[in-house]
């Protein structure tokens, strides 16, 4: 699936499944903030599209998805290299589904985010 913003900011799929998924970014000069540290924003966008990436294949014909709101940690600067975000679904109902990802720069632990997204049907109607 085309995905203009992860290409914006170079996210690549490295594996998707229903319920897991395994995204990477390999930091870039437009990564960082003026501290020449990843902002914390692109390591958001990072788990968040994680999230997305590992809910879409669960969802029925003509269902989507959207961010409720994600609880995210950021344990470690991250000033280069790889970082890799492994997700899992941690529950899915019929409505909202939980989702935790880890996201490591080789292997040290760098961030944990955990979100809910909603699911749904899009009304043509909606703004």
């Amino acid at each position: 699936m085309k995905h203009p913003f992860a290409e914006l900011i170079d996210l690549h799929c490295e594996q998707a499944t229903a319920g897991a998924s395994t995204m990477t970014l390999v930091v870039a000069p437009q990564h960082l903030n003026p501290h020449e540290v990843v902002h914390g924003a692109v390591l958001y966008a990072l788990a968040d599209t994680g999230m997305g990436t590992a809910l879409y294949p669960t969802l029925e014909a003509g269902e989507i998805c959207a961010t409720i709101e994600i609880k995210m940690n950021y344990f470690k600067p991250v000033f280069e290299g790889k970082v890799v975000c492994k997700t899992t679904m941690l529950n899915r109902g019929r409505t909202v589904a939980n989702l935790e990802s880890r996201l490591y720069v080789g292997d040290v632990l760098v961030g944990h985010a955990n979100g809910n997204y909603a699911i749904f049907r899009r009304n043509r109607t909606e703004g």
